[in-house]
């Protein structure tokens, strides 16, 4: 019989070899279930068991005891559910004992989802005539069009982007590629942005970076979050805005219009459609309103 690090650690390898997950990702997982198995040890527990729920409960209300915010016990509560469900995939637990355990109320809370209109002014607030801000106006842009995350953004290559069948290609988290379409206002920003702002910002240099910044060295991520902030107070955007902002937007937005999740998960890069499913809610409440608004007895 493994021992609860024997499974632990076939657990790990199995998310960076069969889902290959990011470095940052696996960290974590590791770090979560390294917390609750050594809880599970000092319990006297001599290993993992389908009857483990009371043991879990017990945990998940020590770490609210401890001072741990909803949001922190959500995300152990998500590892130690992937760790169980692997379990009971391999045969090595006839039922899971995590399953019927709620999230933490608010655990999985989103950051603000903009309107279209603000999405319409942030993407409107730079100064469009200075090469530097025409690049800035097609990053916005490319990063609304396409749900991406900034680091997918920033890493975007010449190579990626077609702009003849209006797609970009995109290597996500464990370097996964998926490929995402682009509308046509992103389709014209970057096309205006490759023939005439671009050659200025690069000079005399080169580089294989869609979006360059001095010496065409791709833009860090820190650069661009200065950027996106200056571009919401210029755009009279009250809400708390991050890069991550206008990838929930987009993911909101195209619920809202009607998408089904399968394919929003698709276009983010989500492995899991539980991960897509808490943009629901901002649907949910969109279908709410249009019930109130149009139904007869709403």
């Amino acid at each position: 019989m493994d021992t609860i690090d024997n499974l632990v650690d076939r657990y790990i390898n199995y998310l960076l070899v069969e889902k290959g997950l990011s470095a940052t990702t696996i960290d974590a997982y590791s770090a979560d279930l390294s917390r609750y198995t050594a809880y599970l040890t000092a319990s006297g527990a001599g290993g993992v068991s389908d009857n483990d729920t009371q043991l879990l409960l017990r945990y998940l209300i020590d770490m609210r005891d401890e001072g741990l915010t909803p949001r922190s016990r959500a995300r152990h509560l998500v590892s130690i559910r992937g760790f169980y469900r692997f379990l009971v995939q391999e045969k090595i637990l006839p039922a899971d004992p995590a399953a019927l355990i709620d999230l933490p109320k608010s655990g999985l809370r989103l950051p603000d989802v903009l309107s279209v209109e603000e999405v319409k002014r942030l993407l409107d607030a730079p100064d469009m005539t200075r090469p530097a801000g025409f690049r800035d106006a097609a990053m916005l842009e490319m990063l609304y069009a396409a749900g991406l995350r900034v680091s997918e953004l920033i890493r975007l290559k010449l190579l990626d982007v077609n702009l003849e069948a209006g797609f970009v290609r995109v290597f996500g988290k464990g370097a996964r590629e998926r490929v995402v379409p682009i509308g046509k206002h992103a389709r014209d920003k970057l096309e205006e942005y490759l023939a005439s702002f671009r050659p200025q910002l690069l000079k005399q240099s080169s580089s294989a970076y869609l979006f360059v910044a001095r010496a065409g060295k791709p833009m860090t991520r820190q650069g661009f979050w200065k950027l996106l902030k200056k571009y919401a107070l210029q755009a009279d955007i009250l809400k708390t805005v991050s890069p991550h902002s206008l990838r929930h937007s987009f993911a909101s937005h195209l619920l809202e219009g009607g998408a089904d999740l399968r394919t929003v998960q698709i276009m983010l890069g989500h492995v899991d459609i539980a991960t897509t499913q808490i943009y629901t809610h901002v649907a949910r409440d969109q279908l709410k309103k249009m019930h109130r608004r149009y139904h007869p007895r709403g």
